[in-house]
């Protein structure tokens, strides 16, 4: 991409990187219990109903309404009914002592809660008269057999996990997990634990970086820090090329200790972007492997900064990697609330602002800002719930509505 070129927007920044996904194919089968956080390969559908057969949704007495002539007729119990049992159908004047997901009798045709009953010897007399089907559960209510249950394309929560199981799905056919290596540059990082020398950091990315892979699913193949060395940098891109996806934060500049840049085009390509938002204006794409004997591997550089190291992760690496995995829903969540601040200095780039939710007394809930907004400042990304986008040349007021889009959306 020639350096000269305009910025992209944030859209068409967006719009190129997804248009050069390549989707997952990969596919295992492994237990239901083990596939949290998996993405499904294939659409599920249910081979029974659920549940199997009409059952009581509460502890209580089984009853024929033609036998409730008044709330003094008494109905002989003939029978316990506890879940996991199937009773005798119910005859004229009997009831039957039922539990919760018990299946009802033949007969039945109402469940009277045991609160309305009052049980003398082996007889039971109800003072509510219930109404027809009343706290009856029907065979395929939740889930009838033949009905899609999930679609493919999903990554599979709790929930989903306990949908299949409910209709006695044991494997799952899921996607290979992402594999993604990822390398740090620069002579002055230092990892913790590690005393600091004059002019040293601590390598903060590289925990942010494999943290935020490791909530998105992928298979993370952690190379460390690699000198600011040519020879050295075109060694690890070479090593990274194994995995499905490489990604580095800082480095791929034209400064002479930045050698990133220069070891990914000999080892492959790369377009060097400028995103018009902030934080993270620096942003590239390429791929590292060349011919065909080689697999060519996406390339994503992010910026060196922490918060724009994270920023352009949530809203753009973040997107690519969920299409990777096969993922069809990879818009992140969006709000419009009140914005309690004031924004009064437009900028030519879509700014993305670090926010938190906040309560008002009369209860109407609005967004705050972090009051340093530095793209060096980590600190805003722990304080906050969210981001606040605001377009490209607008100014904010306070009471005026903006977008605001939470981390649980963008980290997951």
């Amino acid at each position: 991409m020639d350096k000269k070129q305009n910025m992209l927007s944030a859209d068409e920044a967006l719009s190129f990187l997804l248009a050069r996904v390549r989707p997952a194919n990969k596919t295992e089968q492994i237990t239901t219990a083990e596939a949290l956080g998996r993405v499904l390969a294939e659409r599920l559908t249910s081979a029974v109903n659920v549940p199997p057969l009409d059952n009581s949704a509460m502890d209580g007495y089984a009853v024929r309404i033609a036998d409730l002539i008044n709330a003094s007729t008494r109905l002989r119990v003939t029978q316990r009914i506890p879940a996991g049992t199937v009773g005798q159908p119910l005859e004229a004047g009997q009831a039957a002592r039922i539990f919760t997901g018990a299946p009802v009798p033949a007969g039945c045709d109402a469940v009277v809660m045991q609160e309305y009953c009052g049980v003398e010897g082996d007889t039971v007399t109800v003072s509510k008269h219930p109404k027809m089907g009343e706290n009856i559960r029907r065979s395929g209510e939740d889930i009838a057999a033949g009905a899609e249950i999930l679609p493919a394309g999903i990554r599979l929560r709790p929930q989903e996990m306990g949908l299949a199981a409910s209709v006695g799905i044991a494997t799952l056919l899921v996607y290979r997990k992402l594999k993604v290596a990822t390398f740090f540059t620069g002579d002055e990082i230092v990892m913790p634990g590690e005393p600091l020398k004059p002019g040293q950091i601590y390598n903060s990315n590289r925990f942010v970086l494999t943290g935020l892979l490791q909530a998105l699913g992928c298979e993370v193949v952690d190379l460390g820090i690699v000198p600011d060395d040519f020879a050295a940098t075109v060694k690890v891109l070479e090593t990274a090329a194994g995995a499905d996806l490489i990604i580095t934060s800082g480095g791929v500049s034209v400064g002479e200790e930045d050698h990133v840049k220069a070891a990914v085009e000999a080892v492959g390509k790369l377009d060097l972007w400028k995103i018009a938002i902030k934080p993270g204006k620096p942003l590239a794409f390429g791929e590292v492997g060349h011919g065909e004997e080689w697999q060519k591997v996406p390339f994503i550089g992010l910026p060196g900064n922490p918060v724009s190291a994270f920023v352009t992760f949530c809203l753009f690496v973040r997107p690519f990697i969920l299409r990777s995995q096969g993922i069809t829903a990879a818009a992140p969540q969006a709000f419009s609330l009140k914005a309690d601040f004031d924004w009064l200095k437009p900028d030519k780039r879509r700014e993305f602002l670090r926010a938190r939710l906040h309560t008002a007394e009369n209860g109407e809930v609005g967004v705050q800002l972090y009051p340093h907004q530095g793209s060096g400042v980590l600190t805003s990304t722990v304080w906050a719930d969210g981001l606040v986008e605001i377009p490209e040349g607008a100014t904010v007021r306070r009471g005026d509505t903006v977008k605001f889009l939470p981390f649980t959306g963008l980290l997951n």
